[in-house]
């Protein structure tokens, strides 16, 4: 046990957020599910485990505020990603036929991603909204009247039938984790750099933080906003880009946003993620 790798997670055990997990690490991992974000983040900075791994953002429903909230306050670095395609699937008891369906249980993004199929197939059953698809799975287990809305692990983790699969609305929906760790990593050929820029409360400011991303052809892949928190409407950038902190062009353009910014961390360069065909 103890030679294996220790990863903190969002639980309870079946959900996506697991997925991440074993994508990323394999299925010889020990898993720590943790009932918050913050928890996962505490997990990582105070060493009970190796790695935490946290959503940070959703193709259809966008960013994680609470993670992002979390790494505007901790040293954390991001080592890794991971993107796990969301495949919703309708889960019943092993016995349960569809036609004693009375209540369709899941998490609230979970159900909006599947209103349209909902709608069309059960639009008079009753909607429970869960902490999580895995408590929904849970409740599914439990009453023969309940169907879940969850992923192929929580099928398989609580032994429930899938009875219809991929029922989302949006085809391509997909989520991104991010892997946490109180260390970095050296550059791989294939880097992505996130970083934290406090913008100056002037006129043109954000113009002046991509112009040299311009000027110098590094690739941003996101830029999003959220509240600094250190006064009344002011803003905090997150940037993502191509390239790692020790590569020549990187260093460069940091001493150029040096001159344009209040304040700049670098969250973590980490290999990028690469989708297979």
């Amino acid at each position: 046990m103890n030679d294996r790798v220790k990863v903190a997670y969002l639980g309870p055990e079946g959900t996506f957020s697991q997925a991440a997990v074993v994508n990323h690490f394999g299925k010889d991992c020990h898993l720590q599910d943790c009932n918050s974000i913050d928890d996962v983040f505490t997990a990582v900075a105070s060493k009970k485990v190796n790695y935490g791994v946290v959503p940070v953002e959703n193709s259809t429903e966008g960013a994680v505020n609470n993670t992002q909230d979390c790494l505007i306050d901790s040293k954390l670095q991001i080592v890794g990603e991971e993107i796990v395609p969301i495949d919703h699937n309708l889960l019943t008891h092993p016995d349960t036929e569809l036609s004693s369906v009375k209540k369709i249980a899941s998490h609230k993004q979970s159900l909006a991603q599947c209103r349209n199929w909902i709608q069309q197939n059960f639009p008079n059953v009753e909607l429970v909204e869960c902490s999580s698809n895995a408590q929904a799975a849970k409740l599914a287990l439990e009453d023969s009247s309940v169907a879940a809305i969850a992923g192929a692990l929580a099928a398989d983790v609580y032994g429930l039938r899938a009875q219809t699969e991929k029922i989302q609305d949006q085809e391509h929906n997909s989520t991104r984790f991010l892997v946490l760790a109180n260390h970095g990593t050296e550059p791989s050929g294939n880097d992505k750099t996130s970083v934290l820029i406090y913008a100056e409360n002037k006129p043109g400011a954000l113009f002046r933080i991509l112009e040299p991303f311009e000027n110098l052809q590094v690739s941003l892949t996101k830029i999003e906003t959220r509240p600094a928190k250190i006064e009344a409407w002011a803003y905090v950038f997150f940037i993502d880009f191509e390239g790692h902190v020790n590569d020549e062009i990187v260093v460069e353009l940091f001493g150029r946003l040096q001159t344009c910014t209040a304040e700049i961390k670098v969250l973590g360069s980490y290999p990028a993620f690469e989708i297979s065909n």
